[in-house]
């Protein structure tokens, strides 16, 4: 017996959305996308698109477009903030498929065409005021009730609202980002590390770069990348570092600030018909840049699980049966990167030898020691 069309509401046009989007329709179920702002669009900013989330995007055909919107990562270099000093490079130019790094908007863009492509519903200027276990979506334009509702609408999640669950907790960290202009910078993503803060920079296409700054504070910023900060508040708090940190300090002309927030992990992740992915159900910090890889790994698992399944509710508990494990291991090592990235006097005098030799004797060892998240393959 033929299994009818599965109808799929999807909240939220970001990454994780548009992916599960691709993966729901060529699985043949008839998707529609619910996004609230009037344009698909992203604030400026890069995003880092290591192989597994890669191998994700493969499948789904679009090797060829993401390599021509994107730059392929060389190496990852930490930094001495204070001196300006390489203090060891790790090697990524050998990982197959690449780490690759782009601006957000262009990779939208790329998850977008090859929606709309496919025959996904993508309904813009559409909020979402709530959901129902029944697949019922409020949007301000009336209802909408699918077979499947995914909430893929990030850390400020409606859908996710159905669950309840406890609120964040501020982590006593606040970041900034924005992208500079600065050609021929090279292909490699440098973590520079201070006492109390960090600042990671890679280049994009087009001749810019991105720019994220960490600094710990007892106060906080509202959580979001739409809250502007005079660049002066940033430059001040990194006005004892290096000189070639502080000129790429002095491009940022707008930056977003926002606090750092620690989410639970959500015990479920479905209800009756709906189903949260990525940041919606599990929220990582910035410090493994794993958090749209995840939700791009969520999204094709998802799919796949719903088109195998008799029963919704039973390719729900598969689903989060696959994937719940490991994104709790990859919120830890983000976690332990938060502190990493900011010790001080001798704990940090000792973990730049310890990086400084692993670099001289084992320069794999930083991609292998990563192996159980960058070798992954859920399309298998």
């Amino acid at each position: 017996m033929t299994k009818p069309r599965q109808t799929v509401a999807i909240v939220g046009a970001g990454i994780g959305g548009l992916t599960a989007a691709l993966a729901f329709a060529r699985n043949g179920a008839e998707v529609f996308v619910l996004e609230q702002a009037p344009e698909l669009k992203e604030v400026g900013a890069g995003i880092q698109i290591t192989p597994n989330g890669a191998r994700v995007l493969n499948a789904l055909g679009l090797a060829e477009d993401c390599a021509a919107q994107s730059i392929v990562a060389q190496g990852v270099q930490p930094m001495d903030a204070i001196t300006g000093r390489p203090v060891t490079c790790f090697d990524l130019s050998t990982k197959s498929p690449a780490y690759r790094f782009f601006h957000r908007a262009s990779l939208l863009t790329v998850l977008a065409e090859a929606a709309k492509n496919a025959g996904v519903h993508i309904s813009l200027g559409r909020r979402v005021s709530a959901v129902t276990a029944d697949g019922t979506v409020k949007t301000d334009a009336g209802p909408l009730h699918a077979d499947i509702v995914v909430g893929a609408d990030g850390i400020h999640s409606v859908t996710r609202d159905l669950f309840g669950g406890p609120k964040a907790e501020f982590t006593g960290q606040v970041a900034w980002r924005d992208v500079i202009i600065v050609p021929d910078a090279p292909a490699v993503a440098r973590i520079w590390m201070g006492p109390n803060r960090h600042v990671v920079t890679y280049p994009l296409k087009g001749g810019l770069m991105n720019v994220v700054a960490v600094q710990e504070r007892s106060d906080w910023a509202a959580e979001g990348w739409d809250h502007m900060d005079n660049p002066v508040n940033l430059r001040s708090a990194f006005s004892d570092c290096a000189p070639d940190l502080q000129a790429i300090l002095a491009k940022v002309k707008a930056p977003s600030l926002w606090g750092l927030f620690r989410h639970p992990v959500a015990p479920v992740w479905s209800k009756g018909h709906v189903v949260l992915l990525g940041d919606a159900a599990h929220p990582t910090l910035p410090f493994l840049a794993q958090g749209a890889n995840l939700a791009i790994e969520d999204a094709f698992v998802l799919a796949r699980c719903c088109a195998d399944h008799s029963s919704v509710q039973s390719a729900f508990r598969h689903y989060q049966q696959l994937r719940r494990d490991r994104v709790i291991r990859a919120i830890s090592a983000a976690n332990a990167n938060a502190k990493n990235y900011h010790l001080s006097g001798l704990k940090r005098s000792v973990a730049f030898a310890g990086l400084k030799t692993l670099g001289a004797v084992a320069p794999s060892a930083f991609v292998n020691r990563l192996g159980w998240l960058y070798d992954c393959d859920v399309t298998r």
